[in-house]
């Protein structure tokens, strides 16, 4: 689905052009990207790859439990998100920690319960930290990325990204400020009516 009005939301990322046979005549059609595969382990153990979210909207972010600036801000904005959505059984969040030798899963999973998530709505995931950095450069075209000059030892994006029930990127807002928090609750809905 193309964006056709301008209450609906772009797609994100750059479009691949393609010949598609449609009645016997080929066409030029519009390829949006998708979020590519990933595999990571949540607080609770369970792995989370795109399958989890098949069929759902969710919002993502990276974080690091022990960072020192923008993080908790973040995490307040993308909770109150949460709040809205918390029984809207379409809509998910998935928050990736981009220190996974500090952030062990129990430290996940206390986090987690300090913010009263659901684990089944809010997933909190680790893995290989090669392959989170990768998933944030490549999938998501966010920045998360060692740093020694930057407090806590890393420099990440605080954008909170949209995805689609289909894997699209449909926006991205700055986790540090109300606004743009109020902004993704209404796109959000908008998603919802798709």
């Amino acid at each position: 689905m193309r964006p056709n009005s301008s209450s609906e939301l772009p797609y994100l990322g750059n479009p691949e052009i393609v010949e598609k046979q449609i009645n016997g005549k080929t066409v030029l059609d519009t390829v949006y990207p998708f979020v590519p595969p990933y595999s990571f382990v949540d607080q609770d153990s369970n792995l989370v790859t795109n399958e989890t979210f098949r069929g759902k909207i969710y919002v993502v972010d990276f974080i690091f439990l022990s960072c020192p600036t923008i993080c908790p801000k973040m995490t307040r904005e993308l909770n109150q998100v949460y709040r809205t959505f918390r029984r809207e059984k379409d809509v998910l969040f998935l928050s990736h920690t981009i220190d996974p030798l500090n952030d062990s899963i129990p430290r996940l999973k206390t986090y987690a319960l300090s913010l009263k998530a659901v684990s089944s709505k809010w997933h909190f995931v680790t893995g290989n930290q090669d392959e989170i950095m990768d998933i944030a450069d490549k999938g998501y075209y966010s920045i998360a990325k060692k740093d020694s000059l930057s407090p806590g030892g890393y420099a990440h994006s605080g954008g909170l990204l949209l995805i689609d029930r289909k894997g699209h990127i449909r926006g991205v807002y700055d986790g540090t400020n109300h606004q743009e928090t109020i902004r993704l609750e209404a796109d959000i809905k908008l998603l919802l009516e798709e």
